[in-house]
């Protein structure tokens, strides 16, 4: 497992720190736009979630887009997902669970959507996770990764005032160029690799830090927002995510 950034521990004291988890998800949830164009151009009926503990993508595809959802994750406590569907109006086996160890598991099925957000960043071995993903994907399915942007503005924050996550992030796989060469030698065809979002600013457990780092990254987040209002572009810069879209032949 040298290959992970994170371990176990790190998984349940990050979702042990967080007070606000089974929130309602909203129609407009951040890739919504990207989400429900695959899901009505490839006419998708099943989808999994890698990675998405507590499952927030999971609701958002079975609550809005009416899809046949799993959920894989290495660390699950179903409690807080069994909440989570409870908040959004969904049944407790409206989302199948499997809790395994990706890296151990061959997939019993395979989707017409693979989707991760925030989780290849976590190993070093990028190409390996990519392909993980793939081995859940139907012929004809589609590939979408998000992860963070920390070379834009927002890694910089990550760095200097929350070090000890900034260094649970493969920062080199953040680009969007070298994913693509990747999920091309893998065989699929890639529909879009780029930088996406104006502008956006977050450290973890944000209310632990500093007034003056609060402060400081309020001003600073406003600032970048009415930058990005008058010159609305996506850049490495400034850019909080990025993003891949690729589909299998």
């Amino acid at each position: 497992m040298a290959n992970l950034l994170t371990d176990r521990d790190f998984w349940v004291k990050y979702w042990e720190s967080k007070t606000d988890i089974s929130v309602a998800i909203p129609q407009n949830y951040l890739f919504h736009q990207q989400l429900e164009t695959i899901v009505k151009r490839e006419n998708v009926k099943t989808a999994i979630e890698l990675g998405g503990f507590p499952g927030y993508y999971a609701v958002f595809l079975k609550k809005y887009l009416k899809l046949e959802v799993t959920l894989l994750d290495y660390f699950v406590h179903e409690p807080i997902t069994q909440q989570l569907l409870e908040t959004n109006s969904l049944a407790k086996n409206d989302i199948h669970i499997i809790e395994t160890d990706l890296f151990n598991y061959q997939p019993e099925k395979q989707y017409d959507l693979v989707l991760s957000c925030g989780l290849i960043e976590h190993f070093n071995d990028t190409e390996d996770i990519i392909n993980r993903h793939i081995q859940f994907l139907k012929p004809g399915g589609t590939l979408f990764i998000t992860l963070p942007n920390f070379k834009a503005l927002n890694g910089w924050f990550q760095k200097t005032f929350d070090k000890e996550n900034y260094d649970k992030h493969n920062i080199d796989c953040m680009d969007p160029t070298l994913l693509k060469t990747i999920v091309e030698k893998s065989g699929l065809d890639v529909l879009q690799a780029r930088y996406f979002g104006g502008f956006s600013l977050w450290l973890e457990n944000e209310k632990e830090k500093s007034a003056a780092v609060r402060l400081f990254k309020k001003a600073t987040w406003f600032v970048g927002k009415v930058f990005s209002k008058i010159i609305p572009f996506e850049s490495k810069q400034l850019s909080p995510y990025i993003l891949v879209e690729a589909k299998k032949s």
